[in-house]
């Protein structure tokens, strides 16, 4: 396999709750934030908690992975937000995910991952994403590749940071206005301000768990 740009936008978030409750901020009631002029409703946010709450609690080890992830809401909430900064940037680029793409990096990522239960139970434990939300990590990580080869961007601090321009000025271009509760968007880091220090983007031959970024 060639080698593949990947993102890792999970970071651990301090001192937030399991499940988020819906409260919108004043100027956007029900939202969780408004990317572009377009919302991401707090329902749809918590229904991606959800989706990952009931998969960890049928996990055998669900109790540890439900102690582990107290963070989850601003976690997803994190990747929902820099999904939309990727397709910005990859409209900007001209890029895009066909289906074959799509369909090859995911079979890819099984092989790699020793068949799909692995892959399901390595993507939940280490990123948080519920097997129905593969399909997204999957989309990231082709986007990303192709992103980061339109841009001739390698692994180098230079590559790294020709990468980080870019998102940060679609990020700024986008508007991302963030309800209080989850905290504000750092447009120059390309995530919630909230979150740890991590670096977002590496190249890596170690399949999808470090591509997810959710």
């Amino acid at each position: 396999m060639h080698r593949r740009t990947a993102l890792s936008v999970s970071a651990a978030i301090l001192a937030a709750a399991p499940l988020l409750t819906a409260c919108g901020s004043d100027a956007h009631p029900g939202a969780a934030a408004i990317v572009g002029g377009q919302r991401i409703d707090v329902a749809g946010l918590q229904a991606q908690v959800k989706d990952v709450r009931t998969a960890q609690e049928a996990s055998p080890n669900g109790p540890e992975l439900l102690r582990a992830t107290g963070d989850l809401g601003r976690q997803k909430l994190n990747g929902m937000i820099f999904d939309r900064v990727v397709d910005k940037v990859a409209r900007d680029q001209g890029v895009t995910a066909t289906r074959a793409e799509l369909q090859q990096t995911r079979a890819a990522f099984v092989r790699e991952s020793g068949g799909q239960e692995r892959l399901e139970a390595m993507l939940l434990q280490q990123q948080g994403v519920a097997p129905g939300q593969i399909d997204e990590v999957v989309r990231r990580n082709v986007l990303m590749n192709k992103i980061a080869a339109k841009l001739g961007a390698t692994d180098t601090p230079e590559g790294q940071k020709k990468l980080t321009d870019v998102f940060s000025a679609a990020s700024k271009e986008l508007d991302i206005d963030v309800n209080p509760r989850y905290g504000t968007w750092d447009d120059t880091q390309v995530r919630l301000a909230d979150s740890a220090r991590v670096p977002w983007l590496r190249q890596t031959d170690r399949g999808p768990a470090a591509a997810a970024g959710s």
